[in-house]
């Protein structure tokens, strides 16, 4: 695990309400302690081959240990092969050659999943980086179409759901400014960074056609790594709430699993790298104070209610508020407010459509206790700026 302290890592997950790490045969395999990652943390693992692995065998192998102890979320194709390329079938491919060896990798992988009586229900995702294949092997597709007009075989099976790394700041986009993370979430042309569209739309290395616009819009995808470093314009306020609202636009444009880069700072690469949720010494940022309170408010060990409704309206919503209607397994609804505006801030009326009692809102860069608790209402009037509010309403409705 690279440095890492066992019990800090414990520690760590458990505080910031984390359920899933990356992981795999990259190295050292400590089996065991990923399982008791998984019974003393709740977490899951994403087995893949890392950066130039391509040892189908020993993922094959160790991803069924993983899976007997309930510890298994999904397996990943290669990482970033433009970055670190790979040998598969005594042939070299990736980065500047030709990226026929990493799309039988991942056929491969797909293939040795499907078959296999134990993983065969787990999703597969695809590589990452995909976008910068250098021949048409048709990795922007996680199932190759007919008429696509790749060098690999129509029907070729790739995974069940796209792979991004989907960071919040890049070249196209290297500013502090409003809306950042919702726009690093957009699925379609309208994404700066290195997004859904550049990857599996139109590839940004030598633009081979993938899916259409619509299309991208329902694509089963994760983002396996995303984040910003503290500096250039990034302070650690602003790290920390580009996070907590990185993690409400992901789930609310569509992304079924996000994995930021990185719990802790690494320490075994040159310099302070200043990406993780804590620092080299394990002392908490604001990043994971604040998701900390975010998980603990929205926090539910059940399961099983039915989706209860809100028939609620905010007028003149401005570009930079978002919501989301979330419920917990007692029936009380969750919704979640969010401003994403770097100065100043907004004035908004949520209409809930019926009288509510017991209302109370919580502002998770504040703490884990509400900062509102209304005692009869059927409107709020909030002040959104740049983080985001959560309002827990009973379902039972106030007669008065």
């Amino acid at each position: 695990m690279r440095g890492e302290n066992f019990q800090k890592t414990i520690e760590c997950a458990k505080y910031l309400g984390a359920r899933w790490f990356r992981a795999g045969v990259e190295g050292n395999v400590p089996i065991q302690q990923y399982i008791d990652l998984h019974q003393q943390a709740g977490l899951r693992f994403s087995w893949g081959l890392g950066s130039g692995g391509s040892n189908l065998s020993k993922l094959i192998e160790t991803a069924r240990q993983v899976a007997a102890a309930g510890a298994l979320l999904g397996f990943e194709g290669p990482n970033e092969p433009n970055n670190w390329g790979i040998t598969y079938g005594g042939q070299t491919g990736g980065r500047d050659q030709s990226w026929v060896p990493v799309a039988n990798l991942q056929r491969d992988l797909y293939q040795a999943v499907k078959s296999d009586p134990l993983l065969k229900n787990y999703p597969v995702f695809s590589i990452s980086e995909n976008g910068a294949e250098k021949d048409n092997v048709g990795l922007q597709f996680l199932t190759i179409p007919k008429g696509a007009g790749t060098t690999m075989p129509e029907g070729t099976k790739y995974a069940d759901y796209a792979n991004v790394h989907n960071y919040i700041y890049h070249p196209n986009s290297p500013n502090v400014e409003d809306n950042k993370t919702w726009n690093a979430a957009d699925p379609g042309p309208a994404c700066k960074v290195d997004g859904l569209y550049g990857e599996y739309g139109v590839t940004w290395a030598h633009h081979y056609l993938g899916y259409s616009t619509t299309d991208l819009v329902t694509l089963p995808r994760v983002t396996t790594e995303t984040g910003t470093t503290i500096g250039n314009g990034v302070t650690e306020e602003i790290h920390a709430l580009n996070l907590l609202s990185m993690y409400l636009d992901q789930f609310k444009r569509g992304w079924s699993y996000t994995n930021v880069y990185l719990l802790r700072d690494r320490v075994d690469e040159g310099g302070n790298q200043q990406f993780g949720f804590y620092r080299p010494d394990y002392t908490p940022r604001k990043a994971a104070v604040y998701l900390h309170n975010l998980t603990t408010i929205l926090a539910d060990s059940g399961s099983g209610a039915k989706l209860g409704q809100l028939n609620y309206t905010i007028p003149e919503e401005p570009a930079t508020v978002h919501d989301m209607l979330l419920q917990k397994s007692d029936g009380t609804l969750a919704l979640v407010v969010w401003g994403e505006q770097v100065q100043g801030s907004s004035n908004v009326t949520i209409h809930l459509g019926h009288r509510y009692a017991g209302i109370q809102v919580y502002d998770p860069t504040v703490g884990t206790t509400p900062v509102q608790t209304p005692v009869r209402s059927d409107s709020l009037a909030l002040t959104l700026s740049d983080h985001p509010l959560i309002i827990t309403i009973p379902t039972r409705r106030s007669r008065g």
